[in-house]
């Protein structure tokens, strides 16, 4: 017997961000296709202003940030929603 549907899923990311390892380079809010991360203005012990997610429900799971962070400061995990 066929399936007469087909379930579509879509990606959902959630983001967790070591603001103490992060040097507020910015190299992950250029990455991110979806603009989810922007600085936050708050400062970490070391001074630096830290990456925050500002959009978190327009992220998708890519990962992108978390590739193109060179203090690793960024885990991307992805659970699939129902679209």
């Amino acid at each position: 017997m066929t399936k007469r549907w087909m379930e579509v899923f879509m990606a959902k990311g959630l983001l967790i961000i070591d603001k103490e390892r992060c040097k507020g380079c910015g190299l992950c809010i250029a990455a991110c296709p979806h603009q989810v991360l922007a600085f936050s203005g708050e400062l970490n012990r070391s001074g630096y202003n830290v990456v925050h997610a500002e959009r978190p429900e327009a992220c998708v799971g890519c990962a992108f940030c978390a590739l193109t962070c060179p203090d690793v400061a960024i885990e991307v995990y992805r659970a699939r929603v129902p679209a």
